[in-house]
């Protein structure tokens, strides 16, 4: 076989490329250059494709709320503690016209890709036309509330909203949330992806995209099935004194992939890891017994900033479940407190201490809805005596002496499920169980593997089967939308009947009450108008019951060892703006990586 000099050239920098990676996957990284992390990232990475969402590659692509930006970038970062966007790729503020229909903003001059060419406007547009075409789940997460992105000039975006009849914006919350959740990526590769994909969408979305150009201040740099390096780019645009004005202190990121928590936590204990993104039972145990130089975000518990509720959904077309005491009932009947210091080692805020409704327990949010107006529907749990009296009230006794309440002469007797291997949520669980016989009704356990049980749930085309009776999915946490987005998901009936329902309301709940509020909320800039709309939705949901909240969930687990490295985020450290606890990666988070210093220099 013969190779053209041109091929012989290729393999031999191919070699030469392999030869420079080889030995920081095979031996030890300098650990005074490397900060270390778990609970990101589970199993092998698939691929660095940012339109995809099937890479498998936590740390590099994730477009939530707080979008992670190690890699790719979005024009705003977001930060959960103050719930304001500070400018990334952006250069100043975004800006609304007068009708509040369309955002401008400006792209920073100093902002360049990994090849050197500069960010521009025409970058952002294009990305937006791409997600368009070709359907990605940005595209079809956006396309009813965005009309257009254009570029006025190389550095001047402007995002068109979708108007309704009236031509007032469908939904600005959406909108204005694009520019901190969503990546820029490059129009140039872009175009290369495409022609690569022959402008198939199946195609452009499995393909792996290991040649990606990107603008963040580190990219892959090895990945196995045992672990996934990043390394730092020291071109990167963000030196520059319009945006940090330094690169980040460590030269890598590594991320150990670990069987389960225990084998992390095992890791964190040893000083293998610095930065722990997992639920580490009784944390408080690390540095209060074992005395080691590990810590938290608080000091104290919950440890860590409740930003996501968990939630037990009823299948409210299983028998008597569509009755509102029997949802009650168990609601009020479970105890909530053994669940935080069992399933969760107190690692959540009570609820004593933050009374549920439907926001998280950050304090912006607990100010969007008045307490005292429904004070008389809040539960804490454990009250025995109240369930039997509302069951006992609604008739639904046990006539045949077996130990089991009947409804239309049939027993209530209930699946309670949850992914198998979620122990926290698996102890939860039983708590719910046990409430079951306590006030007569049968309630038993299932533990699904999660490949099946995620497509049982989000499959909302059909009723759920039999063994889903009660069910345990998330919430939103914090977010530019909160609490609208996570209320939506809690209570919208727009997503009764979809395929494929990863957004929520996952028992199909339907009250056209609570469907108007939730359509009306996102155009109302009224403060007071808004808390009186907030106050109503948590009244409807703790009279309907059609879901309850088990546990407050940190946004991320922050549990970082200072054997190594120091100056992490913790609450009140004096930052300013202060960096939220979110492992250094997500939004504003990012700003974490800058404070970084050698515990031995």
């Amino acid at each position: 076989m013969k190779f053209s000099r041109l091929a012989v050239i290729g393999l031999l920098l191919g070699l030469l490329m392999a030869i420079s990676v080889a030995p920081a996957a095979a031996q030890e990284l300098p650990r005074n250059e490397t900060l270390y992390f778990n609970g990101q990232q589970w199993g092998s990475v698939v691929g660095w494709n940012p339109y995809s969402s099937n890479n498998n590659n936590a740390m590099a692509i994730t477009q939530a709320d707080s979008a992670r930006v190690i890699m790719f970038e979005t024009p705003y970062l977001y930060n959960m503690l103050d719930g304001q966007v500070y400018p990334l790729l952006a250069d100043g503020p975004y800006t609304w016209n007068d009708a509040h229909t369309e955002i401008t903003f400006k792209i920073k001059a100093a902002a360049h890709w990994s090849d050197d060419t500069p960010v521009t406007a025409h970058d952002v547009a294009y990305t937006w036309a791409t997600h368009v075409k070709y359907m990605t789940p940005t595209g079809a997460g956006n396309v009813d509330y965005i009309e257009d992105i254009v570029a006025a000039d190389d550095s001047t975006v402007v995002i068109k909203a979708k108007l309704s009849d009236d031509g007032t914006a469908v939904n600005p919350l959406i909108v204005q949330a694009y520019v901190s959740t969503n990546y820029v990526i490059q129009k140039a590769w872009t175009e290369t992806l495409e022609a690569r994909a022959n402008f198939d969408a199946t195609a452009l979305l499995a393909d792996t995209a290991e040649d990606v150009v990107y603008s963040g201040p580190y990219h892959g740099y090895f990945w196995d099935e045992s672990k996934v390096i990043y390394i730092r780019d020291d071109n990167y645009w963000g030196q520059d004194a319009s945006m940090w004005g330094k690169l980040p202190v460590p030269k890598y990121l590594a991320h150990n992939i670990f069987a389960d928590n225990a084998a992390g936590t095992t890791a964190l204990k040893a000083g293998e890891v610095d930065v722990s993104q997992q639920f580490n039972s009784n944390v408080q145990d690390l540095w209060l017994v074992d005395g080691l130089p590990i810590s938290t975000y608080l000091p104290e518990a919950p440890y860590g900033i409740g930003a996501s509720l968990p939630t037990a959904f009823y299948n409210l077309n299983s028998h008597g479940l569509d009755n509102v005491a029997v949802r009650k009932a168990i609601a009020i009947a479970v105890d909530y407190p053994t669940i935080i210091a069992n399933a969760m080692t107190n690692q959540s805020a009570t609820f004593e201490q933050v009374p549920r409704s439907l926001m998280n327990p950050t304090a912006g949010e607990q100010a969007m809805y008045d307490h005292a107006a429904v004070a008389d529907l809040q539960w804490a749990g454990n009250d025995i005596e109240g369930a039997k009296a509302l069951l006992d009230e609604a008739g639904i006794v046990d006539t045949d002496g077996d130990g089991w309440r009947e409804l239309d002469g049939q027993p209530l007797r209930y699946v309670a499920t949850c992914p198998n291997g979620w122990s926290d949520w698996q102890a939860a669980i039983e708590v719910v169980a046990a409430a079951g016989a306590q006030i007569g009704i049968d309630i038993t356990t299932n533990y699904p593997e999660w490949s099946v049980y995620q497509t049982v749930v989000t499959k909302s085309d059909a009723p759920l089967p039999e063994g889903y009776d009660i069910f345990m999915m998330w919430s939103d946490g914090a977010g530019p939308t909160q609490p609208w987005s996570r209320i939506r998901k809690l209570l919208s009936s727009e997503f009764i009947g979809m395929t494929s329902n990863w957004n929520g309301n996952w028992g199909g709940y339907s009250n056209p009450e609570a469907d108007a509020l939730i359509q009306a909320i996102p155009t109302v800039t009224d403060e007071a108008q808004l808390k009186e709309m907030y106050t109503e939705l948590v009244r409807i949901y703790l009279t309907d019951v059609p879901s309850f909240t088990l546990m407050y969930r940190p946004q991320s687990f922050h549990t970082v060892n200072e054997s190594v490295w120091t100056n992490f985020p913790y609450d009140g450290d004096g930052t300013n703006p202060p960096v939220p606890p979110l492992d250094m990666t997500d939004g504003w988070g990012i700003a974490g990586l800058y404070n970084l210093e050698l515990v031995n220099p």
